[in-house]
């Protein structure tokens, strides 16, 4: 199947031509034809299977129609939960339409209001939103939704996840009833389903890749760490030995501030993407990535959405995430585009449960390798047993009282090396030394 099978326009598919897609992925192959019908949807697929484009073209489509311009009215609205993936969703908007009449644009937070009051007193077809923002303008009186024909909610997953539930129930409510709506997201649970049965009308749901699988052309791999300092020196052996650009995932906005800090200290191009950072240096780091004058971003999950680098060499985890499908979103940043990619995980004893979940969810176990040179005092993890037993130390023995004035010394004994440790057994750090008996 070709793009140019679907009902679309000449002007776009001349835009599809300039972006240099021939063939559609499987979500945009499923989900095209159903939105340029009209129905409502429910697209589901993993991070990096084209979801922006399968939305993008039948907005587009529709807005070959021609009414008459509104100020401040859009006719599409497409709710996305960064400015990063705002800015993403724009600069495609913009290639798919540069043929056709539509005139488009984005209002995110972090700017300020002046150049997004200008592009709101002007007509709008398409609006790439942030729900934060969009609020702000709703509550100024800047901008209004009654004129809204197709509704896109992009990556709703993470809009609930970042607390956006009731500024895009505002906003859905503002929006009029008789509308299309599409909802895009890389995960499925019972939040998203109360979503979608309280803003969409008899939705079709199309959903690729259901089955929990890594990319065939990502090599994943473990190292396991003894502690914090470990996964340091395992993290620049890493980044010395890599061809390519990195990104780097943390769990916390403050540990990818002071891991990317850390990094520029020693001397490698990094930068970091989290949410408290100001608009102005996310879009320094990003412009520095797509320049290749950055090597390596550390970022969380949130952030890392608006990242779109179509070659990235290696992945690393140097947090494991807490949900194992994210795992799956992470890695999925490399291998795009049939290129091979590499996907390591740093994990220490405390992470054994995360990657535990992570093996079954994906219903493969990771490898583990060990680095000459940087091998863990603890031989091994037993990480693939969900509920592995963790071994007891043996107790020391009670200290004698100083006020015992009877008490006799312990007779002393030989020292003696500890039992001999089974390959793949775990045994604390402390058995591996001598002890006294």
């Amino acid at each position: 199947m070709t793009f140019e099978q679907f009902d679309l326009c000449p002007a776009l598919q001349r835009g599809v031509a300039d972006h240099g897609y021939t063939t559609p992925t499987p979500i945009q192959r499923d989900a095209i034809p159903l939105a340029l019908s009209g129905r409502d949807l429910i697209g589901s697929a993993q991070t990096g299977t084209g979801k922006t484009a399968a939305f993008l073209l039948p907005a587009l489509q529709r807005l070959q129609t021609q009414k008459p311009a509104q100020r401040s009215a859009p006719r599409v609205l497409v709710l996305t939960p960064t400015r990063e993936l705002a800015t993403q969703i724009l600069a495609e908007g913009k290639i798919y339409g540069r043929h056709a009449r539509v005139a488009l644009g984005a209002i995110v937070g972090g700017v300020s209001f002046g150049p997004q009051l200008h592009l709101l007193g002007q007509r709008i077809d398409l609006l790439v939103a942030t729900p934060g923002r969009l609020t702000d303008h709703l509550e100024r009186g800047t901008v209004r939704l009654d004129q809204v024909e197709l509704l896109v909610l992009d990556e709703a997953d993470r809009m609930l996840d970042m607390g956006f539930i009731h500024a895009v129930t505002r906003i859905v409510n503002k929006c009029p009833r008789a509308r299309q709506t599409l909802m895009f997201t890389a995960t499925w649970d019972d939040r998203l389903a109360k979503l979608a049965r309280a803003m969409l009308t008899d939705p079709v749901r199309v959903e690729i890749a259901h089955n929990p699988e890594t990319a065939a052309l990502i090599t994943h791999r473990i190292h396991l760490a003894d502690d914090a300092a470990h996964k340091d020196k395992l993290l620049r052996h890493l980044l010395t030995h890599v061809d390519g650009q990195t990104l780097v995932f943390t769990k916390t906005k403050r540990r990818a501030k002071k891991l990317a800090d850390q990094l520029m200290r020693q001397g490698y191009s990094a930068g970091s993407l989290h949410g408290d950072m100001k608009q102005s240096a996310r879009n320094r780091t990003l412009d520095g990535l797509k320049r290749n004058e950055i090597r390596v971003v550390v970022a969380t999950d949130v952030a890392a959405r608006g990242i779109d680098v179509p070659e990235l060499a290696l992945v690393i985890n140097f947090d494991l995430p807490h949900v194992p499908e994210d795992y799956v979103h992470r890695t999925g940043r490399t291998g795009r585009a049939d290129a091979t990619g590499t996907a390591v995980s740093l994990v220490s004893v405390d992470d054994r449960p995360l990657l535990a979940a992570i093996e079954k969810f994906t219903g493969k176990p990771i490898e583990r390798v060990v680095i000459a040179g940087l091998e863990p005092v603890i031989v091994d993890h037993p990480a693939s047993t969900r509920h592995a037993a963790r071994p007891q130390a043996p107790r020391p023995p009670k200290r004698q009282s100083r006020t015992a004035p009877s008490a006799k010394p312990a007779p002393h004994q030989p020292e003696r090396a500890a039992p001999p440790v089974a390959v793949g057994e775990h045994r604390p750090a402390f058995l591996m030394r001598k002890v006294a008996r």
